[in-house]
């Protein structure tokens, strides 16, 4: 028997989540190590890791994966951390630069033009160096902690979260704690792993710990401490609830339409979600 071996990913919007393992003693239960999304949901199909914060756009092209119920890095809002930004005018975008650390909101792109904001678009996938993806591109996708760096007064910026809600009345979902269901029998017995993560979620979202991550994650990333603790609070949204989940699968569903995700399966969850669908009724 051994320990769950916990991908994390190292952007200011997964702190929250982190609480209870960097502070308490959910920390001592599980090895932890951290990445970009992308390369998370890569550590969960390869089996390097059991349990992730994945990409929503993973759970369609990794097998075996049960969804933590009631827990996710989801907007009912703008997010500011998904951003295209441009050099012309949506309409007069041709090519756009993808940002590699990302999976999911490369998928929310391609939707969103293939739907809505005009078809026949190049995509070229970069490393999120906005400078660089301009110098060749129209426009660059970027995600996480270099998107909220963004100087938005230099650029056009489209806040794809936005633009998702805005066309589609639904919240959108980013990413969600998955376990990859063959870890399970391999690893030490552990509490109740839904409360585990959920309990985190909830004391990293008390506010004395707000109050520690916005002044931690302010000096590291230049900005106001304000401001970190409004991108928690008001932009993105920790709850996986029905109108998130309703989300989830119509984003499923176009992204399978354009071709841009493969089918996803039911969603398969880990113990229960009835409980938290229900309380969101």
């Amino acid at each position: 028997m051994r320990r769950l071996r916990l991908s994390a990913i190292s952007y200011l919007n997964t702190a929250p989540l982190m609480w209870d393992f960097e502070h308490g003693d959910a920390g001592q239960e599980f090895d932890i190590s951290y990445t970009l999304p992308s390369v998370c949901a890569r550590s969960l199909e390869n089996r390097t890791a059991d349990i992730g914060i994945i990409p929503a756009a993973a759970y369609t092209q990794i097998p075996g994966l049960l969804v933590v119920p009631c827990v996710a890095i989801a907007s009912r809002r703008p997010v500011r951390s998904i951003l295209l930004v441009s050099k012309v005018p949506v309409e007069k975008i041709r090519t756009v630069a993808l940002d590699t650390s990302s999976m999911t909101s490369v998928a929310l792109t391609k939707v969103l033009f293939e739907k809505w904001l005009g078809g026949g678009r190049t995509f070229t996938p970069m490393p999120p160096d906005i400078e660089k993806m301009l110098a060749e591109h129209d426009a660059g996708l970027v995600i996480g902690d270099p998107a909220l760096q963004i100087d938005r007064s230099r650029y056009l910026a489209l806040d794809l979260a936005e633009e998702w809600i805005r066309r589609t009345g639904k919240p959108f979902v980013f990413a969600f704690w998955a376990v990859h269901s063959a870890a399970l029998p391999e690893a030490e017995p552990c509490a109740d792993l839904p409360a585990v993560f959920q309990q985190s979620r909830d004391h990293g979202l008390e506010p004395s710990s707000l109050d520690q991550i916005s002044s931690e994650w302010a000096t590291r990333l230049g900005l106001s401490e304000a401001d970190v603790r409004s991108y928690l609070t008001d932009n993105i949204y920790y709850q996986l609830d029905a109108p998130c989940l309703e989300g989830l699968q119509l984003f499923y569903r176009y992204a399978a339409e354009i071709g841009a995700l493969p089918a996803a399966p039911p969603i398969d969850f880990l113990g229960t979600a009835k409980a938290c669908i229900a309380q969101s009724i």
